[in-house]
């Protein structure tokens, strides 16, 4: 089972953002070392707990400053962007780093009104998702009605994020599609369904499914659930404010009072994630592999503590080789 790495360059708390994109880099380096699969940075716009709102420019540092490890973006949202531009971005990332890119793409809007209305991304029809990934991959090949500079060999591959109808159009164009948070907790149907009406393409003759969730390793259980406080407690935050903040430490969190509704969000973060020893994680995730038919798993995860992330990032790469 393949595995790897999305990191969405997450700030912490009295820290400058630039902190959290040299620590991305910092993290991909150690994830080629430690063996990962991809490495894949995100894209989102004016939120305060995440730097990175410019995936094809941080991926660009990050394959700079690796050799081996895939490079790409999970994902470029395309109501953001004209595909040619997308096209364009990728083509120079892989013609600089030839096999080593990825192109992952959705269809999420900006986080809040004011951030959707500065991105003049309002509404965003699923039908204009599946004409501007139509789009996007004929500049990519040559085939649109101007040629995309610069001009490569092989194109990056495309994957597509499954939020919303987004297993649909990944199986009908004949792409891999990445499943995480609720299309991958709701229904496996859905997965079914996908590759059922996968039709094959030249570039992805199979279907091809990467589950995407939160996974921690530490020595014990509660030391893992602990890790992941921080990150509950952002999301729970955002619920309540509408803004997303930066990572808290583990001990600042625990000293908060939370709200009813904000229990209830920690609480529903934690159960949709893996988590706990090395042992009990990689039999977790072996089995929750075996039930999706999982080519491959993206680990999200984030805490506030950067060394015992890279402890976790190293604990799980074990976890899984010996699961």
């Amino acid at each position: 089972m393949r595995l790897s790495l999305l990191d969405r360059s997450r700030t912490r708390a009295g820290e400058e953002h630039a902190a959290a994109l040299r620590a991305t880099v910092g993290r991909a380096q150690r994830a080629e070392e430690l063996g990962y699969h991809r490495f894949w940075v995100a894209e989102h716009h004016a939120v305060p707990g995440i730097a990175s709102g410019a995936p094809a420019v941080l991926a660009a540092a990050v394959a700079a400053a690796t050799s081996r490890i895939r490079v790409g973006s999970g994902g470029v949202m395309l109501p953001n962007h004209r595909p040619i531009v997308v096209a364009e971005q990728f083509a120079v990332l892989e013609a600089l780093h030839p096999g080593r890119i990825d192109l992952g793409v959705g269809r999420s809007l900006g986080f809040t009104a004011p951030v959707r209305e500065a991105l003049g991304t309002t509404r965003y029809a699923p039908e204009a998702f599946a004409a501007d990934l139509a789009a996007l991959r004929d500049f990519l090949t040559g085939h649109g009605p101007v040629t995309a500079m610069p001009v490569v060999t092989d194109p990056p591959p495309v994957l597509v994020l499954a939020t919303g109808s987004g297993l649909e159009v990944a199986a009908r164009a004949g792409l891999p599609v990445v499943v995480g948070g609720p299309a991958l907790s709701a229904d496996d149907g859905a997965i079914a369904r996908y590759r059922r009406e996968f039709r094959p393409t030249e570039a992805c003759p199979e279907p091809y499914v990467v589950i995407s969730l939160e996974v921690m390793v530490a020595r014990t259980t509660t030391h893992a659930r602990d890790l992941l406080l921080p990150e509950a407690w952002a999301m729970a935050e955002s619920r309540t404010t509408g803004a997303f903040p930066p990572l808290e430490p583990v001990e600042a969190v625990r000293r908060r009072q939370p709200t009813d509704k904000q229990r209830a969000t920690i609480a529903g973060f934690l159960s949709s994630a893996l988590y706990g020893t090395p042992t009990a994680v990689g039999v977790s995730l072996a089995a929750l592999a075996e039930r999706t038919g999982a080519d491959e798993v993206m680990v999200s995860t984030s805490t506030y503590d950067r060394e015992e992330l890279a402890h976790a990032d190293a604990a799980l790469t074990e976890a899984v080789n010996a699961a």
